[in-house]
């Protein structure tokens, strides 16, 4: 079989959401194009599916796998004949074929896809993908081969990692200037998309987080709102007297009556009073970013420019994490990384402090 053919044949995938699936499977389903289910895929779909993962990891796992289908070179050996090796060549596929041109896809996504297809190794054979020639060994230290210690020094038993990874660059957080936001928030109009935007600017709510707040989460006496995160997790989030304000102005002025119990509607067209979708939420700030001319205004920028204000101001890293709804705390720290305006001020303001014999006498 040629390359081409190969190709066009590995690529006769789709998933296909189903809005109606019984408990316990994944209404997203990896199927051919004549609607044939794929069942190694699908199988472990529904097992995620019972164990309780959101919708939004479903339909992640489900597009890693449609990808890794499509590629030609998964077509010459079974799954169960996969090698760690075999992902050098997989790693190579996704980055010689980008989805637009002069579009790279990004580490992070390429890190996702592989890590989905150990995870599917792993529940067909109940074993982790084997090394294969051409892999990365790393050799295990070694006072991890000796006697453990009574104080728990040394750990025998940490094993070795044989894992391909992909170097993904340091994350930069760029938050939206004073200005920016400004701007943009003068161009909003409605008081829900005001709402939207202090949630985000002033809480830092994720995009998804917002659009799933129902009526019964806001509590604008007590002045906080419950907040379901990612993997279901939940938190109680403060509001401030502005944010409450604005809350209140959109419910008693523009929110539809409407049967739903989503916070935030849609205020116009065939689709009033049905709830916002995140399609429709990139949408509108689409819009006002164009309209405001802040190319950097999206949703989740608001939720950065939220953590680093907080992390400027002083707070501590543990309230941080609570407020973001981090898992781990080395996400946070991401919102600490001073910029070099804040090294400059930050420089100033302890050189102030330095008695003035330990500064240089002026030259002439």
């Amino acid at each position: 079989m040629s390359r081409k053919s190969k190709r066009r044949k590995a690529k006769h995938y789709t998933v296909r959401y189903l809005r109606e699936t019984p408990p316990g499977l994944s209404p997203y389903r990896l199927v051919e194009v004549h609607g044939r289910e794929v069942s190694e895929v699908n199988d472990f779909l529904d097992a995620q599916a019972t164990r309780g993962l959101s919708l939004q990891s479903l339909r992640s796992y489900a597009y890693s796998l449609l990808n890794f289908w499509r590629w030609p070179g998964r077509a010459d050996k079974d799954l169960s004949g996969l090698e760690e090796a075999d992902l050098l060549d997989y790693i190579r596929f996704q980055r010689s074929n980008p989805p637009k041109e002069n579009l790279q896809i990004a580490p992070k996504t390429i890190k996702l896809r592989i890590t989905t297809v150990r995870c599917l190794y792993h529940f067909h054979s109940g074993r982790d993908l084997p090394a294969g020639k051409g892999s990365f060994r790393t050799r295990s230290h070694p006072f991890y081969n000796t006697v453990a210690s009574d104080v728990g020094y040394l750990h025998p038993s940490r094993p070795r990692t044989s894992r391909l990874r992909v170097i993904e660059p340091r994350r930069v957080i760029v938050p939206l200037t004073t200005e920016e936001v400004r701007l943009f928030l003068e161009n909003l109009r409605t008081w829900r998309d005001l709402a939207i935007a202090a949630v985000m600017l002033l809480c830092g709510l994720r995009s998804r987080e917002v659009i799933g707040l129902t009526l019964e989460d806001l509590s604008l006496a007590e002045g906080q709102v419950r907040v379901r995160g990612k993997g279901g997790k939940e938190r109680v989030v403060p509001l401030s007297r502005q944010v409450t304000s604005l809350l209140r102005s959109y419910l008693e002025v523009e929110r539809p009556q409407a049967r739903t119990p989503e916070l935030f509607l849609c205020l116009k067209g065939e689709m009033r009073g049905q709830p916002m979708t995140p399609a429709g939420l990139r949408s509108l700030f689409r819009y006002h970013r164009h309209s405001a001319g802040v190319a950097k205004a999206n949703p989740h920028r608001f939720r950065h420019t939220f953590g680093t204000d907080m992390a400027r101001a002083g707070i501590s890293l543990p309230a941080l994490q609570r407020l973001l709804g981090h898992g781990h705390i080395k996400t946070t720290m991401i919102y600490v990384e001073l910029s070099p305006k804040d090294v400059w001020e930050e420089f100033q303001r302890v050189l102030r402090k330095i008695p003035r014999e330990r500064v240089f006498p002026k030259g002439d």
